[in-house]
């Protein structure tokens, strides 16, 4: 069985400036490096989904994604974790994709890709868009309570969804809890 936790970029991995393009500014949250090893550790691939509209609004570009992506990558290998894939939607939210979350276009390709059962995998991330995927995918959700987590906490426990304070938590949580 092959499983993901499909996780959320900006919020749940680094600290959320708005509209990131400058790969000096990516900053890990803290824990994040520890709770992608224990990820790896229990066979869980690590696979980003993430909505950057910022391209669709024109205030990136693609390249520039690429290049936070890549900092993140170089942050994360300096300390002995990573990320196995990821995955962007750049349109703006009146574009109405199927790739934008909640649409879960990007976590099937990932899926497609990687041999992954969506139904024994997790959504991870500090926004109700970024876990609400999980019920069209099977599986289960956490929000984090990094980036917006705070305000979406609410809802998420209301839709049945369990908040943790961070991503180190939520491996914690997936490592307890196993496969959906």
């Amino acid at each position: 069985m092959k499983r993901a936790a499909f996780l959320d970029r900006d919020g749940t991995l680094i600290d959320d400036p708005g509209y990131l393009g400058d790969p000096a500014q990516v900053e890990l949250l803290p824990g994040v490096a520890a709770a992608l090893r224990q990820l790896a550790e229990l066979g869980v691939l690590r696979v980003v989904i993430t909505n950057q509209s910022g391209i669709g609004r024109g205030m990136l570009t693609e390249a520039q994604v690429h290049a936070v992506h890549d900092e993140i990558d170089r942050q994360l290998a300096s300390v002995g974790a990573s990320i196995d894939a990821w995955h962007f939607c750049p349109h703006p939210p009146d574009a109405r994709c199927d790739c934008r979350k909640p649409g879960t276009a990007l976590h099937r390709a990932a899926a497609a890709h990687f041999g992954i059962e969506p139904e024994h995998s997790w959504c991870i991330g500090d926004r109700i868009s970024d876990v609400t995927a999980v019920g069209d995918l099977g599986g289960r959700a956490i929000l984090v309570r990094t980036g917006d987590g705070a305000k979406h906490a609410e809802a998420a426990i209301a839709a049945g969804i369990p908040v943790v304070s961070d991503l180190a938590a939520a491996a914690d949580f997936i490592r307890v809890a196993g496969a959906p």
